[in-house]
């Protein structure tokens, strides 16, 4: 009896050249990959286990050794989650000058926790009272540490720090980690006129960022008008005891822009006390039906 030929494999359809130039040559994620050749992630990796291609970190590992690489440390992958981790080293976390330990300093237990889930560490959470009381992860990478030095963080970065080599696809994902970090989400409610109307009370929402590198702000600034077409407000506090410090801010649209921005799942790695704050912004609600003589909703 004649049999109907069972249908090709898909998966033994894709070629050692064809899969090792979009993922080894064109640095295409996984994900990419399956998404460019018609099939699911799963069926990517099961077939470059079929031809024995090693697939990049999603992330660094701490090594085991005081000052051990991790294994693989050149072909560390950005991810959301590894983009967050950087933005969170970019402003509360410190390169060792020994090439290898790292630190990652916060008051939030919550915060370290979550960098900890992000770069697949199980590193233990300790308490300081140098320079503040506070938290902190410390652990050592040599692999790791050359790769942040290699995008362009360096030790004793608070006053050095300019732009970094981060891609424009895994910004947002930094960004939220600089936030998180050294930024903040303010929102009040707004009754200046309300001698003049009752009705004239409006809720306002800002985001801001502050470093003591002038560069390191502007660049942030740039990117963020390149990719979002927001301009925000850069001032600075002048300190007769302390270093100036500058401040990154955007309020009204461009803060709701952003914010949809940075916050693009619910379930993106992030600090828990300033998505909530962010959380009724999030839902564009919709304008009134009759537009009255007055200052503009945040809607």
């Amino acid at each position: 009896m004649h049999r109907t030929p069972a249908p090709q494999n898909r998966r033994a359809a894709i070629t050692s050249d064809e899969l090792r130039d979009l993922y080894l040559t064109q640095r295409l994620t996984i994900e990419q990959v399956g998404v460019k050749l018609g099939v699911a992630s799963t069926t990517i990796s099961r077939r470059m286990r079929d031809l024995g291609i090693d697939a990049r970190r999603r992330g660094p590992r701490p090594g085991t050794r005081d000052g051990e690489e991790s294994p693989g440390a050149s072909g560390f992958e950005w991810s959301p989650e590894l983009a967050y981790a950087v933005g969170l080293i970019a402003t509360d976390g410190c390169l060792g000058r020994d090439e290898s330990h790292l630190t990652m300093t916060s008051k939030d237990t919550d915060l370290l926790e979550t960098f900890g889930r992000c770069l697949g560490m199980k590193a233990r959470i300790t308490r300081t009272a140098s320079p503040r009381p506070c938290y902190r992860i410390q652990w050592c990478d040599s692999g790791f540490h050359r790769w942040l030095t290699g995008i362009g963080l360096m030790p004793a970065k608070s006053l050095r720090l300019a732009a970094l080599r981060v891609p424009d696809e895994w910004f947002r994902d930094f960004l939220r980690g600089c936030i998180d970090g050294d930024g903040s989400v303010i929102t009040y409610t707004d009754r200046y006129n309300t001698l003049k109307k009752s009705q004239y009370v409006y809720t306002r929402v800002y985001l801001s960022l502050v470093s003591a590198s002038p560069p390191f702000i502007q660049w942030i600034r740039a990117t963020l008008q390149r990719l979002v077409a927001v301009r925000g407000d850069i001032g600075i506090r002048r300190s007769e005891n302390h270093h100036d410090t500058w401040r990154l801010r955007y309020a009204k649209r461009e803060a709701l822009v952003l914010l949809r921005w940075m916050y693009y799942s619910p379930k993106v790695p992030c600090l828990g006390r300033k998505r909530e704050i962010a959380a009724p912004f999030l839902t564009p609600t919709l304008p009134p039906l009759q537009r009255r003589p007055g200052r503009p909703m945040v809607v």
